[in-house]
């Protein structure tokens, strides 16, 4: 039975938790059992944003792929892996301040003078956060249609995240270029007015 046709899509939601878990799980997993290579601290901090970003194309992705694949309960799940996305975002902000730099205050001015690509990841983080404190029914409720105007923030996070992802990536440029073609996809299908209104 396909979902969202047979019973209410918020029955499906529990499905996405477990799902934006297991990369979480498999990162950790690779840590422990020494499978993330030389550097496992630089690997674990580039994989929870890595992780990050994917989940923020696949928070644009759910709307469209409702439609197209006809399963509502894909608009449902978008909330939760936003949440997902801004915890990945998070534990790669706590990973890198922690483990890297040991929030050593002298060292983390160092390292935002030196490289802005931090600067730019920082303010994509900081773009979520408003997403995070109001992605619950009632604050949508609350908000109405100012809700749908803050959570176009989105679309400021993921410029900043690609610039992000870009210049941290050390070897070729081909990723970088994957993830810049999802999103004009993704954006341009919405600019094309294909969709609803809103993320």
């Amino acid at each position: 039975m396909a979902a969202g046709k047979g019973r209410s899509p918020k029955a499906w939601t529990w499905i996405a938790w477990p799902l934006g878990a297991l990369p979480l799980a498999w990162v950790l997993w690779q840590g422990l059992t020494g499978a993330s290579g030389p550097d496992p601290v630089a690997a674990l901090v580039n994989a929870l944003g890595w992780w990050a970003l994917v989940l923020l194309l696949v928070c644009l992705t759910m709307r469209p792929a409702a439609r197209l694949l006809n399963v509502p309960a894909l608009v449902i799940w978008r909330r939760t892996f936003g949440l997902w996305m801004f915890i990945y975002a998070s534990l790669h902000f706590l990973a890198w301040a922690t483990l890297i730099l040991g929030w050593d205050p002298g060292r983390l001015a160092t390292e935002l003078s030196k490289r802005p690509y931090i600067i730019v990841g920082a303010a994509a983080w900081l773009a979520l956060w408003p997403l995070a404190l109001t992605s619950t029914r009632k604050a949508r409720r609350r908000m109405g249609q100012r809700w749908v105007k803050l959570h176009r923030l989105i679309f400021l996070a993921l410029p900043l995240a690609l610039v992000h992802q870009f210049w941290v990536q050390k070897s070729g440029f081909g990723e970088s270029l994957a993830f810049l073609a999802v999103a004009l996809v993704l954006v341009a299908y919405r600019l094309r007015g294909r969709f609803l209104p809103g993320k």
